[in-house]
């Protein structure tokens, strides 16, 4: 991963504790009910999350309470803005920007001295079967400020009020219990130290619960999509729901997914795009045995990208060469069936969310676009990040570096693009 670090693609943008920040961390850890860390320095993304602690406990979602409902660590407010590298829902990053924009002061208040747990519930104690993520249509956000420092604050108002009523402003025990309070907490009287829960829709959405699941709604039926074969081959057993199931690997998911708008697939077009230029190198390196020149220099030259190409024995050619070949040829035989020239794998991968979908609900259906077909390294990178970091670490290091210099380019893209717009 040092390649990944260096490039600020792996374990960046995270914020770091150490000292005081560290203990109020295992503070909010007992809160949660999890074992405190031993680690005297690590770091957080916006949900609390640390790899290091992580790799320490030997578990990925330490911070959560089953798969139904999930928490989050606030320490800091230098947590906005920064990664969810973690996620349990798809909407986890964006949940969080909700609620550090939401609760900015209060944020920048409590964390002076203190922090928060935040409960992101759905009002479902557990999950018992697949369907259940149907009724996952609210979550409600609330919070619980460290040593309950809000109502510490309360007591204190209390007090001031009782001192400053009638002739009580002579009693010595009020005076020291004031004295006591302000010296274990300081003056709490003007600051923000309470947040009300906050309540967030939700319609789409992926989960890890079960598996991995995909739930799309507000289309012409409702779409359960699972990962795990077993869960799916389980949740098809009940006819009691009027929702559309299919196993992640099912060929006729896809023309599904056309007919109900969720998926466009213009092969033509997808075939001049840089993407499939990504796809079609992805798949020579995994078809490519021996080479005189690193991965990373053939895949940037049209000569050598050719010659070792044409190396390659007739069938992994044909293979490859199949989108060119059949929009070559399809034009003197228009009789030409596709599915004799491009394969399932390009068939998948080339597929593109509905134009007409909203930027949100775009990147989830590129989350399944990747899961389906993770032949793209770059969107592998944007939108399915644990997939990502797994697949590399097989990859041939010259083929590491290229695929780092692309993903860089295209991030260099999207920004010109977003301030473009702006």
């Amino acid at each position: 991963m040092e390649k990944l670090k260096a490039a600020g693609l792996y374990g960046g943008a995270l914020v770091t504790l150490t000292g005081a920040l560290a203990r109020r961390y295992n503070e909010c850890l007992a809160m949660l009910g999890v074992a405190p860390t031993k680690l005297e320095r690590f770091s957080i993304d916006a949900m609390g999350w640390s790899p290091e602690i992580a790799a320490e406990k030997q578990e990925d979602f330490y911070l959560n309470s089953g798969e139904a409902n999930t928490n989050a660590i606030i320490i800091s407010p230098a947590q906005r803005d920064k990664p969810v590298h973690m996620p349990s829902h798809s909407f986890d990053r964006d949940l969080m920007e909700a609620v550090f924009t939401a609760f900015a002061k209060a944020i920048k208040d409590i964390t002076k001295d203190s922090a928060l747990c935040v409960h992101i519930d759905q009002k479902i104690d557990t999950f018992f079967e697949p369907f259940d993520l149907l009724r996952y249509d609210k979550i409600t956000v609330s919070f619980e400020v460290l040593n309950k420092l809000d109502i510490v604050q309360q007591e204190q108002n209390n007090l001031i009020t009782t001192l400053t009523t009638g002739n009580n402003f002579i009693d010595r025990d009020i005076h020291r219990q004031l004295l006591e309070s302000a010296k274990n907490y300081g003056d709490l009287r003007n600051r923000k130290l309470s947040i009300d829960p906050m309540t967030l829709e939700v319609k789409s959405f992926y989960t890890r619960a079960f598996g991995g699941v995909f739930v799309l709604r507000d289309f012409i039926k409702d779409i359960l999509i699972f990962e795990d074969k077993a869960v799916f081959e389980k949740a098809i057993q009940d006819t009691g729901h009027d929702v559309l199931l299919f196993h992640i690997s099912h060929d006729e998911m896809l023309s599904t997914l056309v007919s109900h708008l969720v998926l466009e697939n213009d092969m033509k077009k997808a075939s001049k795009s840089s993407r499939y230029d990504r796809i079609k190198k992805h798949r020579f390196m995994q078809s490519v045995t021996e080479t005189e020149h690193p991965l990373s220099e053939i895949l940037d030259s049209h000569f050598l990208f050719k010659k070792y190409l044409s190396g390659l024995d007739i069938n992994a050619q044909k293979q490859l060469n199949g989108v060119e070949t059949y929009f070559q040829k399809v034009i003197i035989n228009k009789e030409l069936k596709q599915k004799d020239f491009i394969d399932d794998l390009y068939y998948k991968a080339l597929h593109i969310p509905h134009s007409a979908m909203e930027d949100e609900l775009k990147s989830l259906v590129w989350k399944l676009l990747v899961k389906i077909a993770p032949v793209d390294p770059v969107h592998l990178f944007w939108y399915d990040k644990t997939t990502f970091y797994k697949l590399y670490e097989g990859w041939d290091e010259s083929y590491k570096e290229w695929v780092i210099a692309q993903i860089l380019e295209e991030n260099r893209k999207s920004v010109k693009s977003l301030e473009f717009r702006v």
